[in-house]
């Protein structure tokens, strides 16, 4: 991420590497198949995607307090500038401006 991402301020830059460490973690743990991250950058930010080969799950808005664990998409939404998930699939994006 440090190379994609070299334009960004130190803490914009920490965010991204947190935000794709949550959602690799995430696919590990509930995905299938294998996973892939993909990103991009350009003048106004970074923007990455996590797939992996499962089938998908309904993405409601994360729990603002989770009790045990499911931290990762509590993270996602309040460190990303904007984040979804490709309907019907586990593909989860991010953009970090």
């Amino acid at each position: 991420m440090t190379a994609h991402g070299a334009d960004l301020p130190s803490e914009r830059l920490k965010s991204a590497n947190l935000i794709v460490s949550e959602l690799v973690s995430n696919a590990c743990r509930h995905g299938a198949g294998r996973i892939e991250l993909t990103i991009h950058s350009d003048a106004d930010g970074v923007r990455a995607e996590v797939f992996d080969e499962g089938t998908g799950a309904k993405i409601v808005q994360p729990d603002p307090r989770p009790a045990r664990g499911g931290w990762g998409l509590h993270f996602v939404d309040q460190l990303s500038d904007s984040w979804g998930v490709a309907d019907g699939t586990s593909r989860v994006w991010f953009r970090v401006a």
